[in-house]
C-alpha cells in the first residue's frame, strides 16, 4: 500500500504580513470595481478607499508595535518574514507617505482632468512592494518586493501619456531597472551558492560559524547585491537614471517615488548589508565607502548647474542618498537607527516638497523652471515661506528634521573612526546649500513678471501643512522620533 504524501504548510503570522494584504487587497479592490461598473471609478472614490487603507496600514502597525513590546521580534512563513521593530517602523512611513501622495495626486488628476482610479491601483501594488521589502528576512522576498515597487513605477512614471517625455523616462527606467533586477538576482544567487541559503538569518548564521576558504564567489555575490540596492536608491553611479525620470514622470508620481521608494530600498539595503552580511564588514565597508563619497559629492556638484526644480530635486535626492548610506557604511546599532530617522524625517518632507512643485507645475505639469518660484513668498506668503521651510530641512538647518537627521549619521560615522568620511559628507552638504539657498532667496525676490497665483486646492495644502508642521515641530523636539527609531533599533532582527 503506497503511502499517502503530505505537504507541511508553514505557520502564518497574519499580524505580520497584514499590512501588505490591506495594500494589495484594497488595490484589487479598485480593479474590481474598474472592471465591473459602467463608467469609470470617480477621483473621490479611488482616493477616499486608497487613504482608508492606508490609514488602516497605520492602525495595523500599532498593534504590530503592542504585539512587540509583549512577544518581542517573530519572524513567520518559513521565516522568510521578520516582524520588528525596524520592520513596523519603516511600513508606518510607508502608509504615511503614501497618504500624502495620495492626496497630491487627486488634486492632480483633477487639474489634469484624469479619470479612473489606475494610478491609485498602481500606488497601492508599489506601496505593497516597498512594505514586503521593510519585512523581508530572504533574498528572494527582497527580490519578489523589489519587482512588485518597480513594475507599478514603471507604468506611473508613464501615466501622463499627453507628455512624451513621461514615455521616454518610463523606457528608461524600464530598460535600467530590468539590468538592476537582474544584477541582483544574480548576486542573490552567488550568495545561495557561498551559504547554501537566501534566509538573512541562515546566511548570518553560516558566516558567523564558518571560515570559507574560497570567498571569491560570496565576495561577488555581495557586490552585485550592492549595486542592484545602488541602482534602487540612485547611489553614484548607478544614479544616471534618476534626474531624468524625475523630470519626465508625473510631479506627484516623483513625490511618490522620493519617499516610498527610499524607504523600501534602504529598509531592504540594511537588512542585506547589516542583518545577513554584517560578520564581512571589512568586506563591504570600502565599497560603501567609495559609494558614500560619490553619491554626496557628485549630487551636490551637479545640482548646482540644474534650473529646472525637479532635477534640482533629484540631484538633492542623491545627495540625501548619500547621507543614508552613511549610516549603513557605520555599521553599528546607532548608524541603523540613524538611517531610520533619516527616512521617517526625510519621506514626508520630499513629498510635502513636490506637492508645491506640483501646484506651481500648472495646467500641462511644464512649468518647473526655477524662474517660475521668482517671488513666490511675495505673492502668496504662506506657500512660499512652506517651501523655504523644506529646502531649508534638506539643507540641513538647525531647528528643522533635516538639522537633526544629517546630525545622527554623521555622529554615527565618526562613532566608528569615519571622520574623514563624516567631513566629506558635510563639505557636499555645504555645496547643497548654494542651490538650496539660492531656490530660497528666490522664493522672496522681486518679480517683475504678471504672474498668476498659484491655486492651492484643499487637499494638497493640507499635505503642505502636515509637512511642514512634523519639519518644524520634530525639528525643534526631535526626541520622540529619535527614541521610537532607538528602540525599533533594539527590536531589529538580525
Amino acid at each position: 500500500m503506497l503511502a499517502t504524501a503530505s505537504i507541511t504548510l508553514p505557520s502564518i503570522h497574519y499580524l505580520a504580513i497584514l499590512p501588505v494584504m490591506i495594500l494589495v487587497g484594497t488595490s484589487l479592490v479598485l480593479i474590481f470595481l474598474t472592471s465591473l461598473t459602467r463608467n469609470k471609478v470617480s477621483q473621490f472614490v479611488a482616493t477616499s478607499i486608497t487613504c482608508a487603507a492606508s490609514l488602516a496600514v497605520l492602525v495595523v502597525t500599532y498593534f504590530q508595535w503592542r504585539n512587540l513590546d509583549s512577544s518581542g521580534a517573530s519572524t513567520t512563513i518559513a521565516h522568510a518574514i521578520v516582524l520588528d521593530g525596524f520592520s513596523v517602523v519603516a511600513t508606518a512611513t510607508v502608509a504615511i507617505s503614501m497618504l500624502m501622495a495620495t492626496l497630491v495626486a487627486h488634486d492632480w488628476a483633477i487639474r489634469e482632468r484624469v479619470v479612473g482610479a489606475e494610478y491609485q491601483i498602481l500606488a497601492l501594488a508599489a506601496s505593497a512592494g516597498a512594505v514586503l521589502m521593510t519585512q523581508a528576512n530572504d533574498l528572494v522576498v527582497v527580490f519578489l518586493g523589489l519587482e512588485i515597487l518597480s513594475l507599478g513605477l514603471y507604468v506611473l512614471v508613464a501615466f501622463d501619456r499627453h507628455r512624451a517625455n513621461s514615455g521616454e523616462a518610463a523606457l528608461k527606467y524600464f530598460l535600467l531597472g530590468g539590468f538592476a533586477s537582474a544584477i541582483f538576482i544574480y548576486g542573490a544567487a552567488l550568495v545561495y551558492g557561498a551559504t547554501g541559503s537566501t534566509n538573512l538569518t541562515t546566511i548570518s548564521y553560516f558566516l558567523g560559524s564558518n571560515v570559507l576558504l574560497h570567498p571569491g564567489l560570496l565576495y561577488a555575490g555581495g557586490a552585485l547585491l550592492i549595486v542592484g540596492f545602488g541602482f534602487k536608491v540612485a547611489a553614484v553611479p548607478f544614479h544616471l537614471w534618476s534626474p531624468d525620470v524625475y523630470e519626465g514622470a508625473p510631479t506627484p508620481v516623483t513625490g511618490f517615488m522620493a519617499s516610498i521608494v527610499k524607504v523600501g530600498a534602504f529598509a531592504a539595503f540594511v537588512r542585506v548589508v547589516i542583518s545577513a552580511l554584517g560578520t564581512q564588514s571589512e568586506t563591504w565597508r570600502p565599497i560603501l565607502w567609495v559609494l558614500v563619497v560619490l553619491t554626496a559629492v557628485v549630487g551636490a556638484s551637479l545640482g548646482l548647474v540644474q534650473r529646472d526644480a525637479k532635477r534640482i530635486l533629484a540631484y538633492s535626492s542623491i545627495n540625501h542618498a548619500g547621507f543614508i548610506l552613511l549610516g549603513i557604511w557605520a555599521g553599528s546599532v546607532r548608524g541603523v537607527s540613524s538611517t531610520l530617522f533619516y527616512l521617517i524625517t526625510y519621506a514626508p518632507t520630499v513629498v510635502a516638497t513636490f506637492a508645491i512643485v506640483t501646484l506651481v507645475g500648472g495646467n500641462g505639469d511644464e512649468k518647473h523652471s526655477i524662474d517660475a518660484y521668482r517671488g513666490l513668498a511675495r505673492r502668496q506668503p504662506w506657500l512660499g515661506a512652506s517651501l523655504a521651510v523644506l529646502l531649508l530641512s534638506q539643507l540641513g538647518a538647525p531647528l528643522t528634521t533635516g538639522f537633526y537627521a544629517k546630525y545622527s549619521v554623521l555622529a554615527a560615522a565618526i562613532d566608528v573612526g569615519g571622520t574623514p568620511i563624516a567631513l566629506i559628507a558635510l563639505l557636499s552638504a555645504a555645496i547643497a546649500a548654494v542651490f538650496y539657498l539660492r531656490w530660497s532667496t528666490s522664493l522672496y525676490a522681486e518679480d517683475h513678471l504678471d504672474v498668476a497665483r498659484v491655486v492651492v486646492p484643499r487637499a494638497t495644502g493640507v499635505v503642505i501643512g502636515v509637512g511642514v508642521a512634523m519639519t518644524l515641530l520634530f525639528g525643534i523636539w526631535p526626541g520622540p522620533l529619535a527614541t521610537l527609531s532607538q528602540h525599533a533599533t533594539l527590536l531589529f532582527n538580525p
